[in-house]
Order: structure tokens, then sequence, then C-alpha cells
């Protein structure tokens, strides 16, 4: 509560992470205006998360996809993702590739598949693929270190 009183961002986030799983949507969604407010771009995407599924707010695609890509503009790899399905299932298969690439490129696996198959079907070219495949391995690699995987081991 001390960090919360704080006004820091992280622990506004994971507040409101405690509140949603206690089923308080309500609280939730302030403590994640909170810390979007204060720059967490996590919380940005939980509120996005939030509009999708009406979850302590009305459901509102419009704001679903205005959090998806305030978080998506924030580095936020998922956020990204998010909105290439969204522009897939709504027929613009150029913009979704390009929101797939900048994922997969942020390190988000699913993306990757995405691509694979879109190269398949020759809606990718093989330098984007490799681009996207060597950028993403580039993202993975950045997040690795000993103390990361000594804990992972425990």
């Amino acid at each position: 509560m001390k960090r919360v009183a704080a006004n820091d961002p992280v622990a506004m986030r994971r507040k409101g992470t405690q509140q949603y799983r206690k089923g308080d949507y309500r609280s939730a969604f302030e403590y994640y205006v909170k810390a979007t407010e204060l720059g967490d771009v996590d919380a940005k995407y939980k509120l996005a998360r939030m509009y999708e599924f009406g979850k302590g707010v009305e459901k509102d695609g419009g704001k679903e996809i205005h959090c998806l890509e305030e978080a998506a503009i924030g580095g936020h790899h998922v956020a990204r993702y998010r909105l290439g399905l969204i522009e897939w299932n709504n027929g613009n298969n150029e913009r979704a590739l390009k929101h797939f690439i900048i994922a997969a490129r942020l390190g988000e696996n699913d993306s990757i598949k995405v691509l694979m198959d879109a190269f398949r079907n020759g809606q990718v070219s093989k330098d984007d693929l490799a681009s996207a495949l060597r950028a993403h391995q580039a993202a993975v690699d950045a997040t690795k270190s000993p103390q990361r995987e000594a804990a992972e081991a425990l």
C-alpha cells in the first residue's frame, strides 16, 4: 500500500489486478486509470481488455481500440498483436500484417506464427519474414540474463 500511496504506477496496476481478480472491476478500473495517467502501458492494455469484455465498464469496441493503440504506441507487444487481429478480422490484411511484424519485432511469439502462415500464403515476403524473425530473436535474447534463468530454474 505504501507504493500505491506514493503514486507508483506499477503498484497501482498490481493493485488493480488484485481488485480485478477479486471481482471488484470498478475499483480495478480506477487503479488502472491512475496507473495509465502515470505512464504504465500495461495498465492501458488491461483497460482495453476491460472495455472488450465489459468488466466494470460498458463494453465499448472504440475505447478498446483506443486503449490498444495507446498501449501499442508505448511498446506493448501484445496490444500490437491484438490490433493486428482486429485489423485482420476487419479485412484490413495489409495493416494487420504491419501490426504483426511490429509485434514480432517486439518479441511477441504468436505474431511469428501468423507471419509464417502469411508467408506460406504469399502475403508476406521472404525478406520481411526473415527481418521479423531476426528482430524477434534479438528481442527475446535481450530478456535473457543469468539471474532470470536461475529464477526460472527454481
